[in-house]
């Protein structure tokens, strides 16, 4: 019999009515023949008042602790989740991780998974049960109890149908699937049918928040599929697979913008070897964590070069470059708080020129300035000013037609 995945996460599961509605979920994909695993979140906001309270009793709490207080989260929505289908005769079983074995690394709230005992569930499975997990947690070799950090249910879910060999992982949220920029930030955005494990990579590491790059890097490396649906509403979501011949047809599958970024630049510095190393060893050193670099040489004897980096690491990197400054001979430091960066991604700009110009044609009549710009292979990226980021992705979805499903795009142009 096959195995399906179902994860719920903390939005979908809020209440008890929330509950029951996803408890039917459960029930008719068990109607249809599947073993059910389903995988939750703890309830609604009740992380952040974990984590308040811990505050409020002390500003720097252990991070051994705040992992056993934060577990305790998911252990209650699986077991009410259990004690729900029960009450309709359906037979289930709530596991904590480390009732299952889920066995990660000795890294306190950012733990990584590095196997899963997965007989004890099959064993479950085959009495005819349906097997509720907690998401999030697991525990190190010395039985502490870890938690996997942001994104964590969905990784223990993606885990899960990895070890248990599901045809299947459901990601259940309060959205109907992933579209091609935030709708909050443009209200036509449509819904994607179908994307790569490359071009959602790309999107969450540039701030879309469907689901986490942890869970699509396991999907991605095990080819597990992946269904992001809504937990509300019976219709298909968007689909996460591999790269098929078809998808090159769509040159931008989404957009983003991502306001809570900063940049420093690093100008005049000395243009020897090893310079550069220097700079960002000290950046590791300061725990602060680098996006897009861009260097350039000025001269043979002077280089400039910038970085961009999360708004809540500027103080940490401004004391870190600080201090490496006269060490490289940098002539000025400076600072940008006051930027965004915009981004378009596809798979299919691989096999399509004109996307540059499309994008920064878009922008310039729009008005909208552009900083700096970066480039992969399935994405572009520039900064703008922040108070500008709205209308500039308004300007960038429109010129990409991304208020039109995917086999629209392009018709009569």
């Amino acid at each position: 019999m096959a195995i399906i995945v179902q994860k719920f996460g903390g939005t979908s599961i809020a209440d008890a009515e929330k509950i029951r509605r996803a408890a039917k979920r459960v029930i008719r994909a068990v109607k249809k023949g599947y073993q059910v695993v389903v995988v939750a979140s703890a309830r609604g906001k009740q992380t952040d008042q974990l984590i308040a309270d811990a505050l409020e009793l002390n500003p720097n709490p252990p991070r051994r602790e705040m992992d056993q207080l934060l577990s305790t989260g998911e252990q209650q929505t699986v077991s009410l989740f259990a004690m729900a289908l029960d009450a309709v005769d359906y037979d289930a079983i709530s596991f904590t991780g480390g009732q299952i074995r889920m066995l990660t690394d000795g890294v306190y709230t950012n733990a990584k998974i590095k196997s899963i005992d997965a007989e004890r569930i099959h064993k479950q499975l085959d009495k005819g049960k349906i097997v509720i997990v907690a998401g999030f947690q697991g525990i190190d070799e010395n039985e502490n109890i870890t938690t996997l950090g942001r994104g964590g249910s969905d990784t223990t879910a993606v885990a899960l149908a990895v070890a248990l060999g599901a045809e299947e992982c459901e990601i259940y949220t309060d959205v109907d699937g992933i579209h091609t920029t935030d709708p909050r930030m443009f209200k036509n955005a449509a819904k994607i049918e179908e994307i790569s494990y490359d071009e959602i990579l790309e999107l969450a590491s540039l701030g879309a928040g469907v689901i986490h790059t942890r869970a699509v890097g396991f999907g991605k490396k095990y080819d597990v599929k992946m269904h992001i649906r809504s937990s509300s509403e019976e219709k298909e979501g968007t689909i996460i697979t591999h790269e098929v011949p078809q998808m090159e047809g769509v040159v931008v599958s989404g957009a983003t913008v991502q306001k809570d970024m900063a940049k420093i630049g690093l100008v005049g510095v000395d243009n020897v070897p090893g310079n550069a190393a220097k700079i960002f060893a000290c950046l590791a050193n300061a725990k602060v964590v680098v996006n897009d670099i861009v260097q350039t040489e000025v001269s043979a004897q002077k280089a400039n070069l910038s970085f961009m980096i999360g708004a809540s690491d500027l103080p940490a990197a401004k004391k870190a470059v600080e201090g490496i400054k006269d060490e490289v001979n940098c002539e000025r430091i400076f600072v940008r708080d006051d930027i965004a960066e915009l981004s378009v991604v596809g798979v299919g700009m691989r096999t399509h020129y004109g996307v540059a110009d499309k994008m920064f044609s878009a922008l310039a009549n729009a008005k909208v300035n552009i900083d700096s710009i970066t480039t992969s292979e399935i994405r572009i990226s520039c900064i703008v000013n922040k108070d500008e980021a709205g209308k500039a992705l308004e300007a960038v979805c429109l010129a990409f037609e991304l208020d039109k499903p995917a086999e629209e795009r392009g018709r009569g142009s």
